[in-house]
This record gives structure tokens, sequence and C-alpha cells, in this order.
């Protein structure tokens, strides 16, 4: 049986940045994800407010050098996806949905969130089929098409604006009177003449036949419902955590984020969070590496203290 210092579950900015520290303080470790290097970076179509890219950088682009840079260390890395972790003398083990068991003395989750669902009549129904989370994924499938972006965050208005190179026409349907982004995307977006913005606005039905054709939505001020035609919908609600594994082994928050202290210390001594999976202000690429070099600095100061 091989003995880790430590798992990095999830390969996402938090998890490659932990693994780059851990490389260099020269611990045994792995790093484990269910798809492969990048996580969300891999479905951003630009990044502007990641330091040392003044012009911007795709999230695959950005993916592409987090790989090569722990590549340069010494690659440990397996594809699966962690199903249970349970504790057994003073060590973790670790069991992966492809029947291995992997063990150790800490591990960090680093296991990221999921796109929050609208959870409407035909969401689910139709996606893959015109409803996408993913702009950088689906966008090409929409060249000339009229669509619908939901959402009032950075992500929203950033894919928004994304859009505008296939779409010909985009609806940006948002709850409230007033955008969560970040001014300079807003700006952008009000400058953008492809873009109507529907405000006070949800979505409560998407329709179709083989693919989304049309979608019922609902003005709360007004308190009047409208059909629009559309090709596709585009959500960006917000994340949820990829958590529902770790239910009773590790303190969760309401929403169901993986609560830590500032050394990204779990309840479950030997376990530490961090990224987007963790309980916080702040989903940011910049923040979840900050979060994933703090943890790897606590982690080799507990191993120091039990003497490993």
């Amino acid at each position: 049986m091989e003995l880790y210092d430590l798992v990095i579950v999830g390969a996402g900015p938090a998890g490659i940045t932990a693994y780059l520290y851990a490389k260099r303080s020269l611990l045994e470790v792995v790093l484990v994800d269910k798809i492969g290097i990048g996580g969300q970076l891999l479905l951003i179509d630009f990044i502007e407010n990641y330091p040392g890219f003044p012009e911007g950088i795709t999230g695959f682009e950005l993916a592409d050098l987090f790989r090569r840079h722990i590549e340069t260390l010494g690659l440990n890395f397996k594809q699966g996806e962690v199903k249970k972790l349970e504790k057994r003398d003073n060590l973790f083990n670790l069991y992966l949905d492809n029947n291995e068991i992997l063990t150790s003395k800490t591990v960090l989750l680093s296991i990221g969130a999921s796109p929050r669902k609208l959870n409407i009549p035909g969401e689910k129904e139709f996606t893959g089929r015109g409803v996408s989370y993913c702009a950088t994924c689906d966008g090409p499938f929409f060249k000339d098409k009229i669509i619908a972006v939901v959402g009032g965050g950075d992500t929203a208005l950033q894919e928004a604006i994304s859009l505008t190179k296939f779409a010909k026409k985009i609806y940006l349907i948002h709850r409230r009177n007033t955008f969560r982004a970040t001014k300079i995307l807003q700006e952008r977006v009000f400058k953008e003449e492809k873009i109507e913005i529907l405000w006070n606005t949800i979505v409560t039905q998407i329709k179709g036949k083989d693919q989304v054709e049309e979608i019922e939505i609902f003005n709360k001020e007004r308190e009047e419902r409208t059909i629009l035609k559309v090709s596709g919908i585009f959500i960006f609600i917000g994340y949820e955590p990829n958590t529902d594994w770790l239910k009773g082994v590790v303190e969760l928050d309401e929403e169901g984020f993986i609560i830590t202290d500032g050394e990204m210390r779990t309840s479950l001594p030997g376990v530490w969070a961090a990224g987007d999976c963790r309980s916080k202000i702040g989903k940011q690429i910049v923040i979840a590496c900050g979060e994933g070099a703090v943890a790897v600095i606590s982690i080799e100061n507990y191993l120091q203290s039990i003497g490993s």
C-alpha cells in the first residue's frame, strides 16, 4: 500500500497551486480529478483579472500554463472521482469510482462547484439541446441565432459579451433591477447593441420540440407573462458546491459549502479545503490559488507536528 503525505482532490486553480507548493516542499503528493487538469478554467472564455496578463488570457490557455508548470516538478495525476472519504487510525482512505483506494496522512478538498440550475419545466429535458451552462463550449452552435442569457453577476455578463461573437441578438434576463457584476462589465454590456436587458424578469418555462424554440418569462414589476422566440438559453446564476458526498464528514454551511478556518482547515483534523467548494466571499481564480497555497503551508506545519 502506497502512503501519501497529501492527496489533493480536484485539479482546478486551488488544487493545481496546492500541488505546486506540495512538490516544492518535497511532499509525497497525488492530484486526483474526475476529468482532467484545469477545472472550471477550461469553461471560461476570457480572463482579464488574473495578474500578469495585461492583455487578458483564455481559460484554456491559463489552464495549459498551470499544467505545464506543475509538469516541470513531476506530475503524479490520477483520473477518477472520489466517492467516499473516511478516517482510520489517523490516516485517510479515499475511495475512487474505479475501485482504487488512496491512503494519505492529509487531504485537501479543492472539488469546486457546478452551475446552479433554474429548476424550471423544460430545463432538464433540453439540456444539451439549447440549454447550456457554458458559452465557451456551446457558443459556436448559435451563430446568427437569437438566444437568452440568464444572470446578473460577473459570469453572466462576461459570457453574454463573449456570445455576441456568434449570436444575432441576446436577451440578458435578470431577476433584479441592478447587476451584481463589476462596473467595467456593466459598461460593456450597456454599450453592446446586440444585448437587450430584461430587468426584474425570471424565466418560468423552456419549450420546444427537438430543440429549444421559446421561453416563457415573467416580469415581476408588471406581473406580465411573455413568450420569447429563442434558439438557446445560457444559464449563469451561480454555483452549487460538489459536496453531497461529504455530508456528515466535514462541517458544511446551509448551502453546502465547506466551512474552514483561516488556514483552510475543516472541522475534521487532517482535512483542508480550498477554492470554490469553500464557504467564503469571492469566488475568483486568484483567490482559489491563494487558498491552495495557504492550505499546503498549513498542511506542512501539521505534518511536522505529527512527526512526518
